[in-house]
């Protein structure tokens, strides 16, 4: 049987017309890093510029009162609706991923005041691993490190093996940032729940890429960023989910005057605010999360389950030819076969890949080198064509060759 071509693909896809809605980067002939960072969207400047002309300009400080101070839950809320399985009240945006990390950690451990240990595996992002270490010297927890198959991720087994009655916090990513691999979230939060431990959930590389059910699997916290496959923009600011029967008795460690309970009472003493909103602390970056509102007017219109079926054909694509034209020249594929375990990237190991990585943004094609020596392409169904990502592997073979 013939695979179709990149050509064949590019003709029968029913998200085409939203590539021409994207800010077309100057001289980039294959962008194959949308996993890291998406592209802006062309009508952000124009929301930008009313934004700071009428409704900031405008508005002044009213504009706090009038709609700012609802933007973290409200956009929180579509974000749950849109990409989280997540009913209202139960997402905020604010802050960065790291602190938000911190404060669903520190929270989950506050829960489980009877357990010591904290499951993490090496091949975690380095800032979820970093943080776990800096919260383990503070509250003297112990660490439970899990090792992974490099071309693969955390498995329930693994997890049968290092969660216990000691366990009071497991910490995985829903995809593998290296390797692209697919978490069985609703198979890993029953065990966990199992065991009596509480799970948080690092989303960064899946959301707006994977569907995700985090109310029906249970999951009781999660965080991710909002700059990738949500297009936010460079240090667009993260969200954070905290399952409904918790939120009540999240006690997050940064007390700030936006989390209180009456913020403008400005009163002696910390009480913490209703619902989720006790998880925001200073200031909300609202400015930061206008283009996220923008991609979610895309995403809300093509719909999850569309994009993630053009993401695997995508991945799809790249693997059949990254076996024809970048296996003869001793390149191995470092991702999941099985489209059920794959995120929306993959990696492609090769000793020549950081001289390759480097070769190939000067010529206008950007993946992105993973350590050791990983070649990651990654592809945002809403901006890459099949075409890009042919041309960039057909780049990719002779920067290795």
């Amino acid at each position: 049987m013939t695979r179709p071509t990149a050509d064949d693909l590019d003709a029968a896809d029913a998200l085409a017309e939203f590539r021409a809605q994207f800010v077309d980067g100057d001289g980039v002939l294959a962008y194959l890093d949308g996993n890291s960072l998406g592209r802006p969207l062309k009508v952000t400047a124009d929301h930008m510029r009313e934004f700071i002309e009428h409704e900031w300009g405008g508005r002044l400080i009213r504009g706090w009162d009038e709609r700012w101070l609802d933007l973290p839950t409200g956009l929180g809320d579509r974000l749950g609706a849109a990409v989280l399985g997540a009913a209202p009240g139960q997402t905020v945006v604010a802050d960065s991923t790291s602190v938000l990390i911190y404060k669903l950690a520190r929270a989950a451990l506050a829960m489980r005041p009877n357990r010591s240990e904290i499951v993490i595996d090496r091949d975690n992002f380095p800032t979820d691993r970093y943080l776990v270490e800096g919260i383990a010297a503070e509250t003297g927890t112990t660490i439970r490190w899990i090792d992974t198959d490099h071309d693969g991720g955390v498995t329930v087994d693994l997890l049968d093996e290092a969660v216990s009655d000691r366990t009071a916090l497991v910490l995985v990513s829903h995809v593998a940032y290296r390797s692209g691999y697919l978490l069985d979230a609703p198979g890993v939060t029953q065990l966990i729940h199992d065991r009596g431990a509480l799970l948080l959930l690092d989303v960064s590389h899946s959301v707006g890429s994977v569907p995700m059910q985090l109310d029906a699997w249970g999951v009781d916290f999660a965080a991710g960023c909002s700059y990738k496959y949500l297009n936010g923009g460079p240090g667009a600011p993260a969200f954070a989910y905290v399952r409904q029967g918790l939120v009540d008795d999240v006690a997050q460690p940064i007390w700030g005057w936006l989390g209180a309970a009456d913020p403008f009472e400005m009163g002696q003493g910390y009480v913490p605010g209703p619902g989720v909103r006790r998880l925001l602390s200073g200031t909300p970056p609202i400015l930061g999360m206008l283009p996220i509102a923008d991609m979610l007017d895309l995403i809300e219109r093509a719909g999850i389950d569309a994009i993630r079926t053009k993401s695997v054909a995508l991945t799809e694509l790249a693997i059949t030819l990254s076996e024809s034209v970048l296996r003869p020249l001793g390149a191995t594929l470092a991702s999941p076969r099985d489209p059920d375990r794959r995120g929306g990237h993959i990696t492609v190991d090769h000793p020549n890949s950081r001289q390759a990585v480097t070769r190939l943004w000067r010529q206008g094609v950007i993946p992105d080198f993973r350590t050791p020596d990983g070649v990651r392409l990654g592809f945002s169904p809403l901006t890459t064509s099949f075409d890009e990502v042919e041309r960039g592997i057909e780049a990719l073979a002779l920067a290795l060759g």
